[in-house]
């Protein structure tokens, strides 16, 4: 099989083609997916071995800032110049650094591996959502997005458990480790199996919006985790960042308004759907990104659970995430409605917030359990249709730039999430441990050595009493972190209420550009969709012809 198609060279999407190309989806989805629920778990033992439990929130967010980062400029080469060997080079760059990880000597080194790592996910992420929707139409991507999720919600039950597994029997540096084969084993499935066509360049690359977009969204980063720091609104070095982000905001808005070929055209936010599917993803990521990053540190030490344990305890949500996304998947295929989804989501997952309010070291597992399940239900209903939606709602051309832009945002949200919130939680702790152990006796100095070697292993050895103390700091320290999060998640509802609904479009991206054979007339029809005006006949008769185009093969020349 050849693994590349020239310029200009029309594709036969037939079906035996479109599952050879997911497969090489689905293996560099598994690869980033996998790694960050490993870290998760193992992130205590980590922050520990390194000496940075003061700085461990550094750890997610040195990987969310790469990764927001470098998704618009994913997304939009992408659309310039294809997308299989930008995919082939994330795989390769998130494989290389998760060797660094491994063999980091200290905690700023493997922070900055980790960053490295999300230069890579960022691609693996945005660019199969991406392929999907140039291979597969909108009325139904739902049952190839469905595996997709199911695939996240795999990676989230093994890694964990993984994880776990690594820190009580081998050593945390496994959790990288098995990167290395999965890696390798991704690149060769993806060369072979992802045939896409080649383009070329045709207008100039947007350098300068790259580099303000990149300007702005460090700084953004840098302005919260500071600002969220005991004093940190009050010091000069919180506002010199958020001074820093409103010049490159405003330089970004001038550049993108004058360039030829933007890296984020600013029409995308004249779209109604596109901007509330966009504004639900940036809150969502703030409420879900906040709390899943601390929740396995919870499990371990206010539990007093084991990281192999704590990655059990994660079951539930992932359960429960798996099971909405791939049945909402399929319902929206079946019936192309899909705005329910998303109000449903938010509903239960501010339910799921409320309850995780109560979070005490006195908690029983059981609840626990009850309130992750219902948790991640509420956010298979919403992750993978929201993605969908904005697809649906913009033209072919632009599918990656829109994809990525989505995702930019969410990302955004949940870098700030983490960020803030995050700071919340490890200021309050930093207090409350530093009381803990002086009040057994220890100096200042004392203790804040011992804080920043703690980890559950560590714990454990430690006197009964300042066991104690410390599983008391973390629940006490988390749990009322919850409520800062629910007023974001009520937010998406409304967002989700108010959403616009236009019908699923029935031609793949690649059909509507002309790279797919059967894309003559797939252009027009798709800008008559989008801007409303397709009457009910030529509506049945594109689902036919789009229908017809993606079955058509040589084995069933009936078809033809």
């Amino acid at each position: 099989m050849s693994t590349a198609i020239k310029a200009g060279q029309p594709l036969l999407l037939t079906q035996k083609r479109i599952w050879i190309i997911f497969s090489a989806l689905i293996a560099g989805m598994l690869l980033s997916s996998l790694d960050q629920t490993i870290v998760s778990t193992a992130m205590p033992t980590i922050v520990g071995k390194l000496g940075g439990v003061e700085h461990q929130t550094w750890i997610t967010t040195a990987y969310l800032l790469a990764t927001t980062i470098v998704m618009p400029i994913y997304g939009k080469l992408g659309d310039v110049l294809g997308r299989r060997n930008l995919f082939l080079a994330a795989i390769a760059i998130f494989t290389l650094a998760s060797i660094g990880c491994a063999f980091a000597t200290d905690f700023w080194g493997f922070v900055i591996f980790r960053a490295i790592q999300g230069l890579g996910g960022g691609g693996l992420m945005i660019l199969s959502q991406a392929i999907i929707a140039d291979i597969v139409p909108a009325n139904d991507r739902g049952k190839y997005m469905g595996p997709l999720g199911a695939i996240f919600g795999l990676s989230a039950v093994a890694g964990p458990l993984l994880g776990g597994y690594f820190v009580d029997h081998l050593t945390w540096e496994w959790a990288f480790y098995i990167n290395i084969p999965i890696g390798i084993a991704a690149f060769i499935v993806a060369f072979f199996a992802l045939t896409l066509p080649s383009k070329k360049v045709t207008k100039k690359i947007d350098v300068m919006g790259v580099v303000f977009l990149s300007i702005a969204t460090t700084c953004l980063i840098f302005f919260t985790d500071f600002g969220g720091k005991a004093d940190g609104w009050t010091s000069l070095t919180t506002w010199a960042w958020g001074a820093g982000l409103i010049a490159a905001v405003a330089l970004f808005i001038f550049t993108e308004s004058r360039a030829a070929d933007p890296i984020i055209p600013l029409s995308l936010f004249k779209n109604p759907i596109f901007l509330n599917s966009t504004a639900i993803g940036f809150v969502l990521g703030m409420g879900m990104f906040a709390a899943l990053a601390f929740v396995p540190t919870f499990l371990q030490m206010s539990s007093g659970t084991s990281a192999a344990e704590s990655g059990l305890l994660m079951l539930p949500m992932m359960v429960g995430l798996m099971g909405t996304s791939i049945w909402s998947g399929i319902r929206m295929s079946k019936t192309g409605k899909y705005k329910a989804f998303p109000i449903i989501g938010s509903v239960l997952t501010i339910v799921a917030m409320l309850w995780m309010t109560t979070l005490s070291a006195e908690t029983p597992i059981w609840v626990i359990c009850a309130q992750l399940f219902v948790f991640g239900a509420g956010l298979g209903f919403i992750m993978q249709i929201v993605v969908i939606v904005v697809q649906n709602s913009v033209p072919a051309a632009q599918l990656g730039t829109a994809t990525s832009t989505n995702n930019y945002f969410r990302e955004v949200g949940s870098a700030l999430g983490v960020a803030v919130f995050g700071a919340m939680f490890t200021t309050r702790l930093a207090d409350s441990l530093k009381e803990v152990f002086t009040a057994s006796g220890a100096s200042p100095e004392q203790a804040g050595s011992a804080m920043s070697s703690l980890d559950p292993q560590a714990l454990h050895q430690l006197p009964q009493v300042i066991q104690d103390g410390i599983i008391n700091a973390y629940a006490d320290s988390l749990a009322p972190v919850f409520w800062y999060l629910i007023p974001f998640m009520v937010i998406a509802l409304v967002l989700a209420i108010f959403m616009k609904v236009i019908p699923l479009s029935d031609t793949s991206g690649m059909v509507a550009r002309g790279e797919a054979i059967g894309g003559e007339e797939a252009e027009r029809l798709e800008a008559e969709r989008l801007a409303g005006t397709t009457s009910e006949a030529n509506a049945d008769d594109t689902e036919q012809e789009g229908t017809d185009t993606l079955l058509l093969t040589k084995e069933d020349p009936e078809q033809k």
